[in-house]
Formats: C-alpha cells, sequence, structure tokens
C-alpha cells in the first residue's frame, strides 16, 4: 500500500456533522475521524486531534529545549502572533492523515492559514495520557521542557478542556525537570497548587508575556487577549505564591512598543509584582503572520507601513542593528529598575537556545528605534 500513489477524490463538504472523516479507508484499517467538540457563535471549532506524538524534540525544532502544546490555534487571535504558521503545517498533516481538518468556513469555502489560526483550534485531548506513556527524564538530560511555544496553554479552551492541568498533573510524578511556561492568561493562576507542588519536584518557570501596559494599544494589537492588568496581577499573585516567574515582553513591534518610555513603565509594573526578570524579544514575522499583520498594521498603524512593508516584506526578523540597538535600551533599563541580567540570559538560554551551529542573523536595513 505504501508504494500507491496518492489519488485525489474532490473536496466533501460536511453540512450538520459531528464529525468529519475520510470517505475511504483502507481494509482493515480503523476509520479515522476530527470530531467537532464545540463551537462558538463567532464561528470558532474545536476539533479534537490524535496526537501521534506529544513531544517535539530539539533535534525536531531546532532549538534548544523540548517542547508540548496541548492546542494547536488560538482564540485570543493575536495579529502578530508567529505561530500561526505552526497551525498551517498542523492542519496540512492532519488534511493528510484524515481527508480534512474542516477548515471550511460558513459556505464551506476554505479559510486562509492565518484566519484558520483563530477559528480551528485543534485540542490534542489525549495529550496528558501520551505524555505520560512517552515522557522519558533521561533523554532530557539538562535540557528544558517548554509549554505552550506554539499556542497560549491558558487561552479560553482550557476552561473547559483543562488539557494544561492535565500535563502538570502528569509532570508532577518526576523529579528532577527543567519545566517551563509561556501564557498571557490570568488562568494560569487556577493551577498554582499544582505549579507549587510541581516547584517542589522540579525547576519551574512562568513566563508571562505582555507586550505594553497600554491596554488601548494592547487591544488595537491583540483583539482577544486578557487585560495588561489582569497579567500584571496574575504575574503578583503566581510570585506571593512562591513560583518564579518573569515577565516576557514579546513580541516587541518596532515602532510601536518598543519606545523607552513604554517599556520602563512595564518593567517597572513587572518588577513591583515582583517579576524575577525580563526578557524582551523583537517581532518576526513568518508568511501566514505576515499576511495577517501586515494589512493590519496598515489600518492601524499607516504611518509605518511602507517601512514594515520593505523589512518585512521577504523577512521574518529584525537586522541586526536593530536588535544590538534594542537590546542595549532593554539592558539599561533591567539595571536601572535592579533585575539582573545573569538571570534574564539564563531564562532566555531557555527559551530561545538554538541547536542549529553557525546561524548567522538575517541582515536587513535597520528600523529605526523610535
Amino acid at each position: 500500500m505504501r508504494e500507491l500513489p496518492v489519488l485525489w477524490l474532490g473536496q466533501v463538504r460536511v453540512k450538520q456533522a459531528a464529525q468529519l472523516s475520510l470517505p475511504v479507508e483502507a481494509a482493515g484499517v480503523r476509520s479515522r475521524e476530527l470530531t467537532v467538540l464545540d463551537q462558538r457563535q463567532r464561528g470558532t471549532r474545536f476539533l479534537s486531534l490524535e496526537a501521534r506524538s506529544v513531544l517535539n524534540s530539539p533535534a525536531s525544532t531546532g532549538m534548544g529545549f523540548w517542547s508540548v502544546n496541548p492546542y494547536v490555534g488560538c482564540e485570543f487571535g493575536c495579529t502578530y502572533c508567529y505561530a500561526r504558521d505552526t497551525h498551517r503545517y498542523a492542519v496540512e498533516r492532519a488534511e493528510r492523515r484524515y481527508g480534512t481538518a474542516g477548515e471550511g468556513g460558513e459556505e464551506g469555502q476554505a479559510l486562509p492559514p492565518w484566519l484558520a489560526f483563530e477559528k480551528r483550534i485543534l485540542v490534542k485531548t489525549d495529550v496528558a495520557e501520551r505524555l505520560a506513556r512517552t515522557l522519558d527524564p533521561s533523554k532530557l538530560g539538562n535540557d528544558s521542557l517548554v509549554i505552550g511555544t506554539a499556542t497560549d496553554p491558558y487561552q479560553p479552551a482550557e476552561r473547559l478542556y483543562r488539557l494544561t492541568r492535565s500535563i502538570l498533573e502528569v509532570l508532577t510524578r518526576f523529579r528532577g525537570l527543567r519545566v517551563g511556561i509561556i501564557s498571557k492568561s490570568p488562568l494560569i493562576t487556577r493551577d498554582i497548587d499544582l505549579l507549587q507542588h510541581l516547584s517542589e519536584r522540579s525547576e519551574v518557570t512562568v513566563n508571562v508575556s505582555l507586550a505594553t501596559l497600554d491596554s488601548r494599544l494592547a487591544r488595537r494589537l491583540e483583539l482577544r487577549s486578557p487585560i495588561p492588568a489582569a497579567r500584571i496581577r496574575a504575574l503578583a499573585r503566581l510570585s506571593e505564591a512562591g513560583i518564579h516567574a518573569g515577565l516576557l515582553i514579546a513580541p516587541i513591534v518596532p515602532g510601536v512598543t518598543d519606545d523607552s518610555e513604554g517599556l520602563g513603565r512595564l518593567m517597572a509594573a513587572a518588577k513591583e509584582a515582583g517579576a524575577r526578570y525580563v526578557i524582551g524579544s523583537a517581532l518576526r514575522l513568518g508568511p501566514a503572520a505576515r499576511h495577517r499583520f501586515l494589512p493590519h498594521l496598515a489600518r492601524e498603524f499607516p504611518e509605518l507601513a511602507e517601512r514594515y512593508r520593505r523589512h518585512y516584506g521577504e523577512r521574518e526578523g529584525v537586522s541586526r542593528e536593530y536588535q544590538e540597538a534594542l537590546t542595549r535600551r532593554l539592558e539599561r533599563l533591567q539595571r536601572e529598575l535592579g533585575f539582573p541580567l545573569e538571570e534574564e540570559r539564563r531564562r532566555r538560554d531557555q527559551l530561545e537556545g538554538r541547536r542549529a551551529a553557525g546561524a548567522q542573523p538575517v541582515r536587513q536595513p535597520a528600523l529605526a528605534l523610535l
């Protein structure tokens, strides 16, 4: 069967159905299905995805850590989110396995990848049991296991499906792990009890993601994410509970959220909330994220549109010159506010450590720091 060519049978339109499945299956093979778990009034669907593997190794990602993501896609709908490309790849794999991933819109038309990211959420309902069966601490070595590298593990769906909590419950069975979590949701405070228990057995770090304290500016960039004040309160609650937590300023949007005054206010608020460190990361745009963000930027910040088209039109990252200037700005603010740079570098290595040898930064004309 493996030698047979792929046969295209056309598109299938499913109406008022609870499941999506292949119309033809090889003899003796159990039919695979994508179950529609739930649907929001605004059209967002939650699809159950049977995960073949839930642990992403450094060898497969090129990053210096292992990762696990209970969801693919995110309701927050942040316009800049780099994970739109991850969602596109996951959907393509699901289409090969299931025949369709249910990306059709109301009229049966396929959604563009940038929109499918926030409208078709893949839910790995069996993530905890697969993690329990496959996690081998000896294979992790000194590498971290990071939860939420692709999409937010505490997005609204987590209130119902509780997959991130189930992952933490599995991790409490082990000792000596290095666990990192990335989230912009105050829902993470629901699991303080588990985070405390896990911290007694392993090293745990929580990265609260926030790009600006300005709630109006945040809403222009992040359509449905929690307000900045709620995230600062969550950071304070985590710190008061003894959880090692810090601020992840990501992304820093050139010309929008990179000014010294705004960054200083944000870092000062995090310091008051008990943050142990601050990490800043500049905006990067993959193909799917670029198709979402650049038109949005043209509407919200038209004065920056042409500069962004020049600099991000065919590139994912900022220039070396911009990154070096931004690093100087962040380090100056950290020193002024008393954040230890050693801790920042340690946590940056945990989140950004690349395994690929000889990788060089992308060269491009610099975006001026405003």
